[in-house]
């Protein structure tokens, strides 16, 4: 990955070198208090988790409206005004009349579950039959107001959450540009790193990365194709779930790929992951592929979260992530020796040089039908790819001011579904579930780990995303596996997420190990709204 340095005077190699990692760490945050706006961080609400969120409304303490009003009054400060995060693209104008209808069956002796009452943030490609859009934050899809609730945001209502409000992201899920910076669209413009604000957020699911790292809600949802939710919880210091494809209806979620596309839960711990992951599986008629996941599908997945569920367990540690980065190869190699600790067998493996051989792609076909078939029926003005593009080319100086569309175009001229050039780069695709299931099965391994992606990059619109080694989520994307990254520490105060996968619908047992990592390291630390990354005048 091609990082600009940290300290112009003196690379970061040095301070790590001479005094290591942690008293680093404590030096930067030294340097850096005056740069931080204090009314950000004190927040009467930070880092709190579902279950003591349900502990203060049974006690009478807050209820689902208090609550509600705290974390709008909470958005308003951190995203709109403040660091000005950009993190939430809409406010839902019925989130405080939802709270009060959970407060009144609560009163009532009801209470559905332990997402009732609790404020969600949705990302802003996921259809909610109300009064907010539904854009993927591009301008061509502005007044797009679905006409019904996507079967997630179904399963979400039934279990008694309210819904906040919608997230900005990377315009079309990151499908738009080849050179494209993330967290940018052109609805929502550039949504920022709480940790730093000049840091990338990742993407797609940028804002809601950002906004749950921030505390601007309880918990909130994603969208992966490739990595849109493992990156931006890795760069934003949060617990991210990509579940296995079939797992979660897609159904009414602006699409990129039927074969790799699936919404998770964001959270600042894994039990508020696996609490949410719950509450939005089920099976859709309207989406064939979650027909596989019957009987397997837990209501309860807190069941598996277990301190000692290391124990016993044999990791494979992906190789290729022991060269690199200094500070972020010691935070690989410390979480290495604290599996062992905790009970687990490890083992390296060589999985990303397997997947080398991997070289094609099945998105621009799948994404050109399957947004047709999207806009067909969507209350949107564009009601083809090609319109979008029309669309773009007709609002240049406002859709697409820094970078292009060279994605959706060569997604028009994409190959159709019965071409032999498609089914090649399916078989291809497809080919990673046995390399990974190969690559499990002869070393008996329960899962595989690595780092989830390197330091957070700077915010650059002109060049766009800067890239390079320490990515670990395209094997078990393309596979359809269950991929989960938890905060594995952090370098000048910007995080570095630990990915664990498995194979399908072996979400137990990743949300197990994640769990009994993140319990015995504690990483997860709360944002300080570091203005910039100069930390010259500090060292």
């Amino acid at each position: 990955m091609n990082r600009r340095n940290f300290i112009k005077n003196g690379t970061a190699a040095g301070v790590i070198s001479t005094l290591g990692i942690g008293t680093a760490n404590a030096l930067v945050t030294e340097t850096v208090n005056a740069n931080e706006p204090s009314f950000a961080v004190h927040f009467d609400l930070n880092e709190v988790t579902v279950r003591q969120l349900q502990e203060m409304m049974e006690s009478g303490k807050l209820n689902s409206k208090s609550l509600t009003k705290k974390y709008l009054k909470r958005i308003q400060e951190i995203d709109k005004s403040g660091p000005k995060l950009n993190a939430v693209i809409e406010l839902n104008p019925d989130a405080l009349a939802i709270a009060s209808e959970m407060d009144a069956e609560r009163k009532a002796g009801k209470v559905r579950g332990p997402m009732h009452g609790i404020p969600v943030l949705i990302k802003d490609n996921i259809n909610t039959g109300d009064k907010m859009q539904t854009t993927a934050g591009s301008l061509a899809l502005v007044g797009n107001i679905a006409s019904a609730d996507a079967f997630i945001i179904k399963q979400l209502r039934t279990a008694g959450a309210v819904i906040l409000g919608k997230t900005n992201l990377s315009e079309w899920a990151n499908f738009r540009s080849n050179r494209p910076c993330s967290g940018w669209s052109s609805r929502g413009g550039q949504t920022k790193n709480p940790y730093i604000l000049d840091r990338s957020p990742s993407g797609s699911s940028s804002g809601s990365g950002s906004a749950v790292s921030a505390n601007l809600c309880a918990v909130a949802i994603g969208t992966e194709t490739n990595g849109s939710i493992i990156a931006p919880s890795s760069f934003n210091g949060v617990v991210g779930i990509k579940p296995t494809v079939g797992l979660l209806s897609r159904s009414g979620i602006i699409p990129i790929s039927f074969t790799q596309d699936t919404a998770g839960p964001m959270t600042r711990n894994v039990t508020d992951a696996a609490i949410l992951l719950g509450a939005l599986t089920g099976i859709d008629a309207a989406d064939e592929v979650t027909k596989t996941s019957e009987g397997k599908i837990y209501p309860d997945y807190t069941q598996f979260l277990k301190t000692d569920a290391l124990k016993g367990k044999k990791i494979g540690f992906e190789k290729s992530f022991l060269n690199g980065h200094e500070g972020v190869v010691g935070l690989y190699k410390a979480a290495i020796e604290k599996f062992k600790e905790l009970g687990a067998e490890v083992i390296e493996i060589e999985l990303q040089k397997e997947m080398r051989t991997i070289n094609a792609s099945v998105l621009q076909p799948e994404f050109k039908v399957g947004l047709n078939a999207y806009l067909a029926t969507a209350n949107a003005k564009v009601k083809t790819l090609s319109d979008v593009i029309a669309f773009n080319k007709a609002n240049e100086s406002t859709a697409m001011p820094y970078f292009k569309q060279e994605n959706l175009e060569n997604s028009d001229k994409a190959p159709d579904l019965n071409s032999s050039a498609y089914k090649e780069a399916l078989a291809k695709v497809n080919s990673a579930k046995k390399i990974i299931n190969d690559i499990m099965e002869k070393n008996q391994l329960d899962a595989i780990a690595g780092t989830s992606y390197g330091i957070p990059s700077l915010i650059d619109l002109f060049n766009g995303d800067s890239g390079g080694g320490f990515y670990f989520a395209s094997p078990a994307a393309m596979a359809g596996f269950p991929h989960i990254t938890v905060p594995m520490g952090r370098i000048y105060e910007l995080p570095v997420g630990l990915s664990i996968f498995a194979s399908a619908y072996q979400e137990p047992v990743i949300l197990g190990i994640a769990y009994a990592y993140e319990q015995a390291t504690k990483h997860r630390a709360a944002p300080k709204f570091i203005k910039n990354s100069n930390f010259s005048s500090g060292i």
